[in-house]
């Protein structure tokens, strides 16, 4: 595909108010979306505010809506639309604007702080922990998370009810209390802390209706759904329905030092 001239609409504007402005700008072949805006940065809109680092699908800063799809701009190639089609480009919706392309991400960060750190058993030292591999690959598919809160972004929880926020920490921090629960080495259990507990009291994880719409959007194609929030849900209902799993949990937990 030769060069061409695409028609673009690009969201412009602050917390006060915005819209979108039209921009026709020069396409060349291989380019991603985050192309396109550099060059309207740089013959055009030299004030375009857009967040963005690596350029290579793993720092998640250039997360925005494209067509009012929640994607990468650097991961969205020009090659996947049409030459007549009008791209448009806003921010993130779920989150305060601070500027053009730019929103203020920072719910993610209060809600990451609410999720209690890995609790490391009392009873091995540095050096001396030891895991399945099958823990260890199940773990491993959550820690490719880039945390560009595309998932926060389209989950229909925040953003389309703003009141849900203080209750709700949405799929990426529910993924991460549902990797902290399956670990095999948590010792949150002996502290008193049930994660599938608090997933559900503290976390909202019952708001959770599992549309899977945050799957749907993760560049790293975690399966945030079936893989972390629907096997914490299945968690968080035994232990508070299952009678067995009750009564085990009153009994508590046998030592390592018990034959």
């Amino acid at each position: 595909m030769s060069g061409y001239e695409a028609r673009f609409k690009v969201w412009r504007g602050d917390v006060a108010g915005g819209g979108l402005e039209d921009f026709t700008v020069e396409v060349n072949d291989g380019e991603v979306v985050l192309d396109i805006i550099h060059r309207l940065q740089a013959t055009q809109a030299p004030d375009l505010a857009v967040r963005w680092n690596c350029k290579a699908g793993k720092c998640g800063s250039c997360s925005a809506e494209i067509n009012g799809r929640p994607r990468l701009l650097c991961m969205t190639r020009m090659s996947v639309f049409t030459r007549e089609e009008t791209i448009t480009v806003t921010p993130l919706r779920a989150f305060p604007v601070i500027r053009d392309l730019v929103t203020d991400v920072g719910f993610n960060y209060t809600k990451a702080r609410e999720v209690p750190a890995f609790v490391p058993p009392a009873d091995l030292g540095p050096g001396e922990y030891r895991m399945m591999q099958e823990d260890v690959d199940r773990s491993q598919e959550f820690r490719k998370c880039i945390e560009c809160f595309l998932c926060q972004d389209t989950c229909h929880v925040v953003r389309d009810h703003e009141e849900n926020k203080p209750a709700f920490a949405g799929p990426r921090f529910l993924m991460r209390v549902a990797e902290l629960d399956m670990h095999p080495l948590d010792a949150a259990g002996d502290t008193g802390l049930d994660r599938s507990r608090t997933a559900q009291d503290e976390h909202g994880l019952g708001f959770c209706n599992i549309t899977k719409c945050c799957t749907e959007v993760c560049p790293e194609g975690i399966r945030i759904t079936d893989n972390a929030l629907i096997p914490l849900k299945e968690r968080a209902v035994d232990r508070k329905y299952d009678p067995l799993v009750w009564l085990g949990a009153k009994i508590g937990r046998r030592s390592r030092d018990t034959p």
